[in-house]
């Protein structure tokens, strides 16, 4: 039965019921030992840099992931990436792993949601099994060809036109297809056409066995007459057999061939067009034989835009107004001022008035060009003189500044469906693939549920309907009905992507595995809870071990099993504080977690709100971006503002892509465009905008946190000025790990190197030469208060506060990292070992640590990502200090220990996707409450005590 182990036969001992750790030191872990049930729902809990992910992640999931591949071949180990053994004494009972984490998609344009889910791969197989093929010029129903249609087709070309009959055997296939010319010169033909190109094939041909080719062979070459009627039907008949059904007749036009493709299955009698057999790949948009031929399958084109060409139009053409033809180099910039004094004469323009007072018509041929009535020559325009410079140049450099004037547009070829014509002329129940990948999966869901086949289209469809709704059902039960198919992956959230991972991995039905998940509720309303820890239950059920690194409330209560790692963060955690069950952990007193649950500790909701003054405010007009219905929506200054919804609801859309990119352009000139809006109103009340997300502050182990706050520039200036380095004329440089002069060169200042070890994971070693302190021996002798330039990147933060506390401009940043709870961590730790809630906790102490002006916006999406209970009353401290300062903060949040604290509250919806993007409800938290159409309003009345 299900749940329950066997007993070995053998030895009568059971099979280990638990995944048995002993002696886990990795990072920041205290050598823990400890049993985590298999087959059970685990959660990992504990404060921000307890060592959460160290364990789950870098302990369990690396070890596992370790196992697999040293499983594989030497061969295939080669092409993967090899992974350090963590540091742990003994695993055992470990299943094999899959981690699920909670990170933004870095996959191109291409991905999107149906095929991260592996929808669209069945979408395809339907469509090709059992679409119905029209035809692209008059909409008519294809129908099979008979000889006799195809000869009369061919016949009516002109006469004297050269053909050839061709009958394609390999099409799209990688290989050197020895067996096929062996099989053609067998047959007696003498020529094929393989990529395009005829060759003899009586020679030994030789392909690239890893790239894709097509081969034709051909059947005969005649000249269009009267008597080649028996001769051309002998010729077409062969191709058919050989080609199974498909003939290729190319003619020569203008010194070009031009294929028409017949077949005895597929073709439009009305326009004599012919259509391949269908197959899935026909559907691909990343493949060449179904994505449009224009955008190549991604939909949009790169063109140049008019309003990143000309990003201020206040300014004249004298000023510089055409941005784009502006700071090149001398010559050139010779050349587009003479253009533009040459256009503004012959048009009778002041180059000293604003852009915009200029006439429409003359700006349009100023940017698009036009020829020139009074003129024997034409102005060629802005536009088409970049595109030629585009085209022409080798210049990776002028390439990259090209582009900063472009932007994506909807393709014009295939109006952003991706794919070409034949593909789009292929319908299931009325639906082309692309109108059906445009539905949300809600109705995508209500769709696929209606479909109705008969006789041997049934069974056909049967099994694939099954699977795409099998994964469709499953992402509605964790909240994503509100998505759209045809949704890009790199426009989702990291809690988006991760529900979508974990859609995927319940729809394979794996058994036996262990899922590893990082905080899968991050971007989901309270609304949404119970249907993503159902998902998690039935993904246990299977007969799998699932451990979800969690702060949720109600994730942790629904546990079967719960680890508590602390007591604090840093150094000063890595210990297990508390395991068992639920009611085990909370009656856990040492337990910090067990105190929240038992709401002997809580955030408290402020005493006294700061009233919002509304005439003191900022109003978006008419937002209409995605999913916002053309919505007014009024955000008071000077406090603090959550903007609330269930997903989907247009937060991110509202606050992101209209607010913040509007605030970036009006006050720092930025070229990133705005969201759809009529206006906005306010925005001289603002003079800083701070957006604060939970990105790293580093993408390599070089990064810190002293770089990254600027504070190791200020700590190089102290070692600058002592007396020893004045006497040997060390500057501020010779004290920098990331250039050479005072750093140690055998390791270039990484402190370790790396040792390459071909099949087995890459050793990094401790440099022989410096010893892991980055410098050489003679930077090394220089000591401020008796510590090296290497000490102090080991002092955590407090122990450097304490060190320099003396030193004004050290002493202001170290006291805000600490303000922030950051006083653990080492100022040297490697960018690429703090949490996303570390990460966003050093940004807001950088930006803590300038000067305010009470005139700063502050927004931050999601800030408790990785917070504990504990760690959001920090954080809610600091954010309400800024308020306290006279300037605003805006969350994004759906976090109800935040939501409650908030001065201001606008909550959006009601529903997430097509049926939101409308304002539900705007005010204080009480008033809220009272909102019965206000998903979050119901569930902040428990919170506030209502």
């Amino acid at each position: 039965m299900r749940g329950k182990r066997e007993k070995s036969k053998s030895n009568k001992s059971a099979i280990i019921d638990y995944i048995s750790i002993k002696g886990a030191r990795q990072h920041n872990l205290k050598s823990i030992n400890i049993n985590i049930p298999r087959d059970r729902l685990v959660v990992i809990t504990g404060v921000s840099g307890s060592g959460k992910s160290s364990l789950a992640f870098d302990t369990i999931y690396a070890e596992g992931q370790r196992r697999y591949i040293e499983s594989l071949s030497s061969y295939a180990r080669q092409f993967l990436d090899q992974m350090q053994r963590p540091d742990v004494d003994i695993i055992e009972g470990l299943p094999p792993t899959i981690a699920i984490e909670q990170r933004t998609s870095h996959s191109g344009p291409r991905s999107t949601v149906a095929t991260t889910t592996e929808i669209y791969d069945y979408l395809r197989l339907l469509f090709a099994k059992v679409g119905t093929p029209y035809c692209q010029n008059c909409g008519t129903t294809i129908t099979r060809q008979t000889i006799e249609q195809i000869l009369h087709r061919v016949t009516r070309i002109p006469k004297g036109t050269k053909i050839m009959v061709l009958s394609p055997i390999i099409k799209g296939k990688k290989g050197e297809h020895k067996e096929i010319f062996q099989k053609i010169r067998r047959k007696g033909f003498v020529r094929a056409r393989v990529d395009g190109d005829i060759i003899d094939a009586s020679t030994d041909i030789k392909l690239s066995r890893y790239k894709i080719h097509d081969i034709d062979v051909v059947v005969d070459r005649l000249i269009v007459k009267d008597d080649i009627q028996k001769r051309l039907d002998d010729s077409v008949r062969t191709s058919l057999e050989l080609g199974e059904g498909v003939v290729i007749v190319a003619r020569e036009k203008k010194g070009k061939w031009e294929d028409m493709v017949f077949s005895e299955r597929y073709s439009c009698l009305s326009c004599g067009i012919g259509y391949e057999e269908l197959a899935p790949r026909m559907f691909s948009f990343n493949s060449p034989y179904g994505s449009c031929r224009e955008c190549e399958g991604l939909g949009m084109t790169l063109e140049f835009d008019p309003e990143l060409i000309v990003p201020n139009e206040e300014l004249s053409l004298g000023e510089g107004a055409v941005h784009a033809w502006s700071n090149w180099s001398p010559i050139t910039q010779e050349h587009y001022d003479n253009l533009l004094d040459a256009f503004s004469g012959e048009f009778g323009i002041d180059p000293e008035i604003p852009f915009k007072k200029i006439n429409k018509r003359i700006r349009d041929i100023l940017l698009y060009g036009e020829a020139q009535n009074n003129s024997a020559e034409s102005f060629d325009g802005v536009i088409p003189t970049l595109w030629r410079v585009y085209d022409k140049t080798n210049s990776p450099d002028v390439v990259k500044r090209l582009e900063r004037y472009m932007d994506y547009n909807t393709c014009e070829e295939c109006r952003g469906a991706r794919l070409r014509p034949e593909a789009l002329s292929v319908k299931v129940n009325d639906r082309t693939i692309s109108e059906v990948t445009s539905m949300t999966v809600e109705n995508a869901f209500g769709f696929f549920k209606s479909l109705k086949f008969l006789g041997e289209r049934e069974v056909i469809a049967r099994g694939i309907l099954k699977e795409i709704v099998i994964r469709i059902s499953f992402m509605i039960d964790i909240g994503l009905c509100y998505l759209t198919l045809d949704r890009r992956s790199d426009t989702l959230s990291g809690g988006e992507v991760q529900r979508i991972q974990l859609a995927t991995q319940v729809g394979t039905g794996l058994i036996g595995a262990c899922y590893v998940l990082d905080e899968p509720t991050i971007g989901l309303h309270q609304r949404d809870n119970k249907r993503l820890i159902d998902t998690l239950k039935k993904l246990k059920d299977s007969g799998n071990t699932v451990i979800v690194v969690e702060h949720d409330e109600e994730t942790i209560r629904s546990a079967d099993y719960v680890i508590d790692l602390g007591p604090g963060a840093g150094e000063h955690g890595g210990t297990v504080v508390a395991k068992g069950t639920v009611p085990e952990i909370m009656s856990n007193n040492g337990s910090l977690t067990s105190q929240y649950l038992n709401h002997k500790l809580k955030v408290e909701i402020p005493g006294l709100r700061k009233k919002a003054d509304m005439k003191n405010s900022i109003l978006i007009k008419g937002a209409r971006e995605n999913n916002l219905k053309s919505i007014d929506v009024r955000i008071p200054l000077k406090v603090f503002c959550c903007i609330t919804g269930v997903s989907g609801s247009g937060k991110s859309t509202l606050i992101d892509q209209i607010l913040h990119r509007a605030l970036m352009k009006a006050i720092y000139g930025s070229r990133a465009k705005p969201g759809k809006h009529s206006r906005i109103t306010g925005i001289e009340r603002i003079d800083k905008v701070i957006e604060i997300d939970q990105s790293p502050i580093g993408r390599t182990p070089r990064s810190n946190p002293a770089t990254y706050t600027n504070l190791f520039s200020h700590i190089r200036n102290v070692f600058a000025q002592t007396k020893e380095s004045k006497i040997r004329g060390y500057k501020t440089g010779r004290y920098s790990f990331n250039v050479k002069g005072g750093r140690c060169e055998l390791c270039e200042g990484q402190g370790t190197k790396k040792i390459a070890m071909n099949f087995l994971p890459d050793m990094f070693v401790l440099c022989e030469q410096c010893r892991g302190k980055r410098y050489n021996p003679e930077t090394l002798e220089i000591r401020y208060k008796g510590k090296t330039i290497s000490d102090t990147l080991d002092m955590s933060v407090d122990e450097a506060y304490d060190f320099f506390r003396n030193i004004p401009s050290i002493e202001r940043i170290l006291r805000t990292l600490r303000n922030v709870g950051l006083g653990y961590i080492t100022l040297g730790q490697s960018s690429t070992t703090i949490s996303g809630g570390e990460a966003q906790r050093v940004k807001l102490s950088t930006e803590l640590a300038k000067q305010s002006t009470g005139k700063t916006l502050y927004i931050l999406d999601e800030p408790t990502t990785g917070l504990h209970f504990a760690d959001i009353q920090n954080l809610l401290k600091i954010l309400h200090r800024l308020t306290d300062m006279g300037n605003t903060v805006i969350v994004i949040e759906h976090n109800l220990d935040v939501i409650k604290t908030a001065d201001y509250i606008i909550d959006l919806g009601p529903e997430g996707g097509e049926r939101g993007g409308e304002v539900v409800a705007a005010g204080p938290p009480e008033k809220i409450c009272q909102i019965k159409k206000s998903y979050t309003g119901r569930y902040l009345k428990s919170v506030c005590g209502m």
